[in-house]
């Protein structure tokens, strides 16, 4: 049987950045192929080149970087020769991508229909009456439910999965050669991933679609991936079967990768019996009123009697898909929105019960760490400033404020200059150190951690967990950690919440709870986990 000709093949791909970069190279003498029906996974740390390759491929380089040498073939077409017009109808017809923030590619001012459609109109593809058949076809194909409720809902009434499926049903309207997904399951929870990727493998071998899959995450290169190819600073250092590069690396960067992937076997516990408790939740209630396309007239609990307490020194994991009720937790115990119920204890503290002027200068007491550091910086300020901030409004002397900041830094693992510098002028682990040394500026009793490394890479992510259990141990630190990703959970937590539609359905110890999951929910979780049967 003869071997069919790649889909994809990139020969000796030399992509040229600015004078003023780090590099001379986003990438250099890179050579890829992707076969029908194969999945290639692309893997790599942030700055290694990964979406550089992909925004090659579509015609989508940003300014400054330019294609030095080598070339880009999509099925016969030398993808690098095409004009703008060209590369119009190229987009969509042959090839689709899936980016990793659907809320960023979707109009907000549009229907879901309307933005499928245009792909069709922008081709001159079916009539309107055939496209809205199409349409109701390709949301059908991605497995959303309702498709004709959907089909006429906009962008804010989706969750995060249905927003990645429509991306997914937009991409694949003209049935492309090559999808291009790029991190397109990072911000989602295990089981909303796992059907994403258990979306996209059927789709390829249904369609025989080529699928070039950008990820940082290895239990989603062991789910999906037929092969993987490692990208360090731009270089191909390793490519071959994913079952060999998985069991059998040979680079001491895809060694180093895989070391740093989270282990679902949790370490020992601590021994915290004898700790004060830091934070008590008793009883915590928020509802919101049901508005939306798909639940007129009904209330959600998103917090349903909620309860548990942190011992000082302890780290308590809250977990559960989109929409159990976790962030909203997080945010009722820090009074970033108020309850309608329940009691929030610091130590002694009657939290909940302050009044907003008594409440202001006991802020410091508890602090947060929120999942993207850079929305959550100030851009126009310096570092210092924004660890300083906090303790200055409390009445601090500035100088003495900026002085501490510099000595957090410090301990974060950043170069006291580095005060001067602006958030753009950092890494994402290097913005999440700077969110970490603000919140450890107000001295706090209790660290309110909401998804802090789901955005990071694992090497970045390895290094940030162990810079917060360092700096736990050092500050005494109570710890509610609410994150999506078992794996992480895992590895940082002393004790895990599972929480389901607003509720706690599970608690226990880590270990016991990975070991022996009482709940069939939390099971449902536990099974979701990528590669969970292939990383352990």
């Amino acid at each position: 049987m003869a071997t069919p000709s790649p889909v994809l093949t990139i020969e000796n791909l030399c992509l040229g950045l600015p004078s003023l970069a780090d590099r001379p190279y986003a990438i250099n003498d890179v050579s890829l192929s992707i076969n029908p029906g194969e999945t290639l996974c692309v893997v790599g740390e942030s700055g290694s080149g990964k979406s550089m390759t992909a925004m090659a491929t579509i015609g989508l380089l940003p300014g400054g970087v330019e294609v030095l040498s080598g070339s880009i073939d999509l099925a016969g077409i030398d993808l690098l020769s095409l004009t703008e017009a060209e590369w119009c109808d190229v987009r969509g017809r042959d090839v689709g991508t899936v980016f990793q923030e659907p809320m960023t590619s979707l109009n907000p001012v549009m229907r879901i229909e309307d933005q499928i459609a245009e792909t069709f109109r922008a081709h001159g593809v079916l009539s309107q009456a055939g496209r809205r058949e199409r349409t109701i076809e390709l949301l059908t194909e991605v497995n959303l439910p309702h498709p004709e409720l959907i089909a006429r809902a906009y962008p804010h009434e989706l969750s995060g999965g249905q927003r990645q499926r429509v991306m997914i049903a937009i991409a694949l309207a003209l049935e492309p050669k090559l999808l291009i997904a790029d991190e397109p399951t990072t911000a989602l929870d295990v089981t909303t991933q796992a059907q994403v990727l258990k979306l996209i493998d059927n789709l390829r071998r249904k369609k025989g679609t080529a699928v070039l899959f950008i990820t940082h995450d290895f239990g989603v290169v062991a789910e999906i991936a037929d092969r993987v190819a490692v990208l360090q600073q731009g270089e191909l250092v390793e490519q071959g079967p994913a079952d060999e590069v998985l069991s059998r690396p040979r680079h001491p960067y895809t060694k180093r990768l895989l070391a740093a992937v989270p282990s679902l076997t949790p370490p020992a516990p601590k021994q915290l019996r004898g700790e004060p408790i830091s934070l008590k939740v008793d009883h915590l209630t928020k509802t919101y009123g049901g508005r939306g396309f798909l639940r007129k007239g009904r209330e959600v609990k998103a917090a349903d009697a909620v309860s548990f307490d942190i011992r000082r020194g302890e780290t308590l994991g809250l977990v559960g898909e989109s929409g159990s009720g976790k962030s909203t937790v997080g945010r009722c115990v820090l009074r970033l929105i108020e309850p309608d119920g329940g009691l929030v204890e610091i130590g002694d503290l009657p939290f909940s019960t302050l009044s907003q002027r008594d409440l202001r200068p006991q802020r410091r007491r508890i602090q947060m760490v929120f999942q993207d550091p850079f929305a959550s910086l100030n851009p126009r300020r310096t570092v210092g400033r924004i660890i300083a901030e906090g303790p200055i409004t409390q009445g601090e002397d500035p100088r003495k404020a900026l002085d501490q900041a510099r000595e957090l830094l410090d301990l974060v693992g950043l170069p006291a200059q580095a005060i001067d510098r602006y958030p753009h002028e950092f890494s994402g682990g290097q913005r999440q150190r700077v969110g970490i040394a603000r919140a450890l500026a107000m001295r706090p009793d209790v660290l309110v951690a909401d998804e802090a490394v789901s955005a990071l890479d694992v090497s970045v992510q390895a290094d940030i967990l162990r810079l917060i259990r360092r700096i736990q141990d050092d500050f005494g630190l109570a710890i509610l950690f609410i994150t999506h990703d078992l794996r992480v959970a895992a590895q940082i937590c002393d004790r895990v919440a599972v929480m389901q539609k607003g509720r706690i359905v599970e608690m226990a110890e880590t270990a016991q709870l990975f070991a022996a999951p009482q709940h069939a929910y939390t099971r449902q979780l536990l099974a979701a986990v990528p590669g969970m049967n292939r990383i352990t």
